[in-house]
């Protein structure tokens, strides 16, 4: 096991130095990098997707490359705007962060659709919306950018009972992209999407690796797009060897946040809005923490196995 930490270029969801735990076994290299906040329980399926990944061989690939999305945190400044997407280069598809501002979400949209004036969005509101505000929002947006310029809105209400509602009140106009109501369900398996959910967010770590996650895609039937959680090129790569094998696949993914980093222990290249499946060999060299940080991860993996186990 290695740990690395590894700064950000920006400021994402109040994080400017991500670590995260390497794992290597017989069939190459894991991750294991729920954040800092989470209980060991939480942590159980990111530490179940890491071991699968260093011990288990990959599913076949059904495609060579996986289209992305850009990812556009919550900044308010539009040079930042434009300097963040220059990131993605050849991304038509823009997932934005909104939900505690309308007014500087409506800029920030503004702005990002100014520069790519081509590009679809994602909005991510990570629930934060009441059904109301939902509404209200999205029928303010489709009236400035049009309903064609919009790929879904992620997450906009917390419960599949809101989503059910706002999807109902919207009438089919725009589609609703669920993430935490399956991630974060005690059982994901048990849960009834129809009507509430268009499009199933899938996230290999917070699922527990990728034969649950293609598990839960054949059960709900839905079609998919495969996310990350600011995750190393290690990481990342496990995502995207779940995208290529999806059969279900419904666009770009969300697997180019590699490109907030400042640091990465391995380069995952955006070329046409698309990224290259490959096997990752991190290089950790000068990103290793100090031994207190290493035993506190350590304890870490060692109080999250005893929930996993």
């Amino acid at each position: 096991m290695r740990i690395v930490a590894l700064a950000t270029k920006t400021d994402f969801r109040g994080i400017k130095i991500r670590e995260v735990a390497l794992i290597e076994g017989e069939h190459g290299w894991g991750e294991f990098s729920p954040f800092l906040e989470y209980s060991p329980q939480e942590c159980a399926p990111w530490l179940a997707s890491a071991i699968e990944a260093a011990s288990k061989p990959r599913p076949p690939l059904l495609r060579p490359k996986i289209a992305v999305n850009a990812t556009l945190p919550a900044v308010t400044n539009s040079d930042d705007v434009a300097e963040i997407l220059s990131w993605f280069p050849g991304c038509d598809v823009i997932k934005i962060k909104v939900g505690n501002n309308a007014g500087q979400d409506f800029k920030r949209i503004n702005h990002a659709l100014a520069i790519t004036p081509d590009a679809k969005i994602r909005l991510d509101v990570n629930g934060l919306w009441s059904v109301e505000e939902a509404r209200s929002f999205i029928e303010a947006l489709q009236t400035r950018v049009g309903k064609d310029r919009i790929d879904y809105i992620e997450q906009p209400c917390g419960t599949l009972e809101e989503l059910r509602e706002l999807k109902s009140k919207l009438n089919g106009t725009v589609r609703i992209s669920g993430d935490e109501v399956l991630r974060k369900a005690r059982d994901p398996f048990s849960i009834d999407l129809v009507n509430a959910v268009d499009v199933l967010m899938l996230k290999v770590q917070p699922l527990g690796g990728i034969e649950r996650s293609m598990a839960l895609a054949a059960h709900h039937g839905l079609p998919v797009v495969v996310s990350s959680a600011l995750e190393s090129a290690v990481g990342i790569s496990y995502g995207l060897h779940l995208a290529a094998s999806l059969e279900n696949l419904a666009g770009a993914c969300g697997l180019a946040t590699g490109a907030l980093l400042a640091d990465d222990v391995a380069a995952l290249v955006i070329e046409g809005g698309a990224i290259v499946v490959s096997e990752v060999t991190p290089d950790y060299q000068g990103l290793e923490v100090s031994p207190v940080r290493y035993k506190w991860w350590q304890d870490r993996v060692m109080a999250t196995w005893k929930h996993l186990a």
